[in-house]
């Protein structure tokens, strides 16, 4: 007797299988809620700092430099997209580590040997989620600062200029870092090692390289953290000189580079590397 041939794994079984394994850790949920909540509250809390400091505010600090520059920076801070990046990132590797270290991995391939289609569903999901996470904390973010600053009248709008950009660039940067986190937990697959070149990588190097001379400014360009800080701050004014400069458009250019070398390096070697 024949025993009938079972079908294979369609696309979509794969991922609803990937989002199964990535939602069913309850780390995976406090990870998510718990760096969400402290992204938002370290920008809510600048807000409400400088909501509070307002009166002691010299008139050209009112006047010149608070509105827009620092209610823009107040939407979404540096210090705050550094905890972020440092989230995402490590949620990313260990989205594929945590696979590589029980042994899930081998279980998932010999289920499923074609193993790009398995990784290929594990990067849209992680990407979804990432995107997801994103929006909501750019937007709360943005939403519940101005509203703070709207306190004292300088407040923005999302129609105001540049406010759009930095909430759509603060959103993208979630998906961008946590592809990129991905991407070497693939490469490296040991827990530890990939959080911490995560680190390095995403949150050190940005703070670290000097721009004094050409091909450092354009690595330094080149790192997410910086990109954001591009579009966060826009164009520099024709009066400000910059030795290296950047632009909007290359600063996006970097993030989109960013995600799309980091899911090569995701689903193109898994095919021929050893588990």
């Amino acid at each position: 007797m024949t025993t009938p041939a079972e079908p294979l794994a369609r696309f979509r079984d794969l991922l609803a299988a990937e989002w199964t394994k990535l939602w069913s850790l309850r780390s995976t949920r406090w990870g998510y809620g718990l760096s969400a909540l402290a992204v938002i509250g370290f920008n809510v809390n600048g807000a409400y700092a400088d909501y509070t400091n307002w009166p002691g505010y010299s008139l050209e600090v009112r006047t010149q430099y608070f509105f827009p520059m620092w209610a823009m920076h107040d939407a979404f801070n540096r210090n705050s997209m550094m905890i972020m990046i440092l989230a995402v990132g490590a949620l990313g590797a260990m989205a594929v580590v945590t696979e590589y270290a029980s042994g899930l991995i081998r279980t998932t391939f010999a289920a499923v040997p074609a193993r790009r289609s398995v990784m290929a569903a594990k990067v849209l999901v992680v990407t979804a989620v990432m995107t997801a996470y994103g929006v909501l904390v750019s937007g709360c973010s943005f939403w519940l600062t101005q509203a703070v600053l709207s306190g004292r009248h300088v407040g923005l709008s999302i129609g105001y200029p540049g406010a759009l950009r930095l909430v759509v660039a603060s959103a993208l940067v979630a998906p961008v870092c946590g592809l990129a986190g991905m991407a070497v937990g693939t490469l490296i697959r040991t827990s530890a090692t990939s959080v911490v070149s995560v680190i390095v990588l995403l949150v050190v190097a940005p703070l670290s390289i000097p721009v004094n001379h050409y091909w450092q400014a354009v690595i330094s360009h080149a790192l997410p953290f910086n990109a954001w800080r591009r579009l966060l701050e826009g164009n520099p004014p024709p009066w400000f000189h910059e030795q290296y400069p950047t632009t909007g458009t290359g600063a996006w250019t970097v993030l989109a580079a960013w995600a799309l070398v980091a899911v090569a390096l995701t689903v193109l070697p898994v095919h021929r590397r050893d588990l």
